[in-house]
């Protein structure tokens, strides 16, 4: 057996044998190759494209690596969801590498993939393992909070039957007033726990992260003026859109705009300013918001994600807002981090990697 013999043996065993699904795409989307593993996992592949292998379906996926491979000729990872051949949906990650011709001209993008779905099924248990630890201490902490609540309504009730026994028109308002409040507390309670609580599945779509920051500083932007405080927006030109929960996302920087007026007001050096930002650097998506409030010392940092501890004070705050926060942004792959100073402010920042943002469903795809 010649050397260039035993080099194509060693090549076609290694093809076949290395544990990864390897298959070869032409710039028509068109499978042309694929290895043992990729069969066995996929089935039948010629004559069929890799959008209609992979993902079983018709169309071109919404955002295609392969056809930005193909573009510029750039490496690519990312975390997908296909269909095996017998129907089941799995998660895989894929390695996407372009094989040039003499002319520099990409001719063939290979995909080296492998399944993940036990590690994504064991992340994904942990994050319920732990919401629902949390669920458990929260419910544990209900009874203090609904306790401090009905006070509230007991001290309004008291100062309306005050005023009434009185004919005292000043005291109906003050005490109606009380009661106005609590019921508003009450209802952002129970809103904000069920929203932790109920462990809703994120929809993802692919979102303009420029689009949900500018609508949320929009949403803000009267009451920061009636407050006396500036918000600001500094948006990064060309992020491009991402697969993200809008709802969740809006969330989160809801949850952390209202803190930072919040802080501003509490500020007993006045602070009048909030600044929200989007950047990506290093395929890392973020959204930061800064504010020059009343800040955090050690101890309260050490509880900022503590069930029912709030920076807002008594009576104002559940303090399920930042949990809730940080839950949705795990389930989006990504982390919350903040920077304190005691009299200088707070800068708390949602980091997204690309890589590991939740796929889009199977039948989101190109018209």
């Amino acid at each position: 057996m010649t050397a260039k013999l035993v080099t194509d043996w060693i090549q076609n065993q290694l093809f076949d044998q290395v544990p990864l699904n390897i298959s070869v795409i032409d710039r028509n989307f068109f499978i042309v190759d694929a290895n043992r593993r990729f069969a066995e996992i996929y089935g039948a592949w010629a004559a069929l494209r890799c959008h209609q292998v992979y993902k079983d379906q018709a169309k071109r996926c919404t955002r295609c690596g392969v056809a930005s491979t193909f573009k510029d000729g750039q490496i690519r990872v990312a975390e997908e969801e296909g269909v095996s051949q017998d129907g089941r949906k799995f998660f895989y990650l894929v390695h996407m590498f372009p094989v040039f011709d003499w002319d520099g001209e990409v001719q063939y993008v290979v995909n080296m993939s492998t399944d993940i779905s036990e590690t994504k099924d064991l992340q994904q248990k942990k994050l319920e393992a732990e919401r629902l630890a949390a669920v458990g201490q929260t419910v544990a902490g209900l009874a203090h909070g609904i306790k401090n609540i009905i006070m509230g309504l007991e001290g309004g009730m008291y100062v309306v039957n005050s005023g009434l026994r009185r004919n005292d028109e000043k005291k109906l308002l003050q005490g109606w007033k009380m009661l106005e409040n609590d019921i508003k507390r009450i209802s952002s309670f129970a809103k904000e726990f069920l929203d932790f609580a109920k462990g809703r599945q994120p929809r993802v779509s692919v979102v303009d992260p420029n689009s949900v920051a500018q609508r949320v500083v929009d949403l803000f932007h009267d009451t920061a003026e009636l407050a006396g405080i500036e918000i600001k927006i500094k948006l990064q030109k060309g992020i491009v859109p991402a697969n993200l929960d809008e709802e969740g996302i809006h969330s989160c920087l809801t949850n952390l705009v209202s803190n930072a007026l919040d802080a501003c007001e509490m500020s007993s050096e006045g602070g009048r300013q909030v600044l929200v930002t989007t950047q990506e650097e290093d395929g890392v998506l973020t959204f930061e918001v800064a504010d020059d409030g009343c800040g955090m010392d050690y101890d309260i940092k050490k509880k900022v994600f503590t069930n029912f501890f709030s920076t807002k004070g008594a009576g104002k705050g559940t303090g399920l807002g930042l949990l809730t926060t940080r839950k949705i942004v795990q389930e989006h792959g990504g982390k919350v981090t903040f920077e304190s100073t005691e009299g200088l402010g707070s800068v708390f920042r949602l980091e997204f990697p690309r890589i590991r943002l939740p796929g889009l469903p199977v039948d989101s795809v190109d018209e």
